[in-house]
């Protein structure tokens, strides 16, 4: 494990992991609504710190973590994440509580990973998408938090991704939840959020 890896964590561990958690339930609350996430980590690249600061907060050493190709490719990314949160990094996107993607526009389909069971719907993944650009125009969304429509989409994702969408609203309550970051911004769409009209 490298020094480069131990040495970058919050500043305060519990004030900032509260402070993220805190965003991150907001906008769960609020989908598509993006909101500014400020982040002091510097973690390996490619992953953002604000990606970092999310699995900082939300992750422990009882969840387990995907990282897609792109990330894989450094190990000190893997380094940062078993250090700071404890957490279990595996190769099966179906034994994930959380997955990270650094290549939106590669991303496997959403329905390649844990959607929970009608029992425990809550066993399922959420996913941590970094893109270029979050926006409150282009796909409409309906569902709970939102008042009557909401516009709002993320790029770069793939061509398909509204149909993916539709279809992972569809198996509700099971399904996955996706937190799009940018380097500075979050946005949220649970899984409980429908599409309705995609750009």
């Amino acid at each position: 494990m490298s020094v480069e890896a131990i040495e970058r964590g919050f500043a305060d561990p519990v004030h900032d992991a509260q402070k993220v958690f805190r965003a991150a339930l907001d906008a769960m609350a609020h989908p598509g609504r993006i909101a500014r996430l400020a982040s002091s980590l510097t973690p390996p690249s490619p992953l953002l710190g604000t990606s970092a600061s999310l699995l900082l907060a939300l992750a422990d050493y009882e969840t387990s973590i995907w990282l897609d190709d792109t990330l894989s490719e450094n190990p000190a990314v893997s380094d940062f994440l078993r250090f700071h949160t404890g957490a279990r990094l595996t190769r099966q996107r179906r034994e994930a509580d959380f997955a990270v993607i650094a290549a939106p526009a590669d991303m496997p389909a959403l329905a390649t990973f844990a959607e929970g069971t009608p029992e425990y719907p809550d066993r399922s993944t959420t996913l941590i998408v970094q893109v270029e650009a979050l926006a409150n125009h282009g796909w409409h969304f309906s569902g709970p938090g939102i008042r009557e429509r909401m516009a709002f989409s993320a790029a770069p994702v793939p061509a398909d991704f509204p149909q993916q969408l539709a279809a992972n609203r569809a198996h509700f309550p099971r399904g996955v939840d996706l937190i799009f970051v940018t380097s500075v911004e979050l946005a949220a769409l649970p899984r409980s959020t429908r599409i309705v009209e995609s750009a």
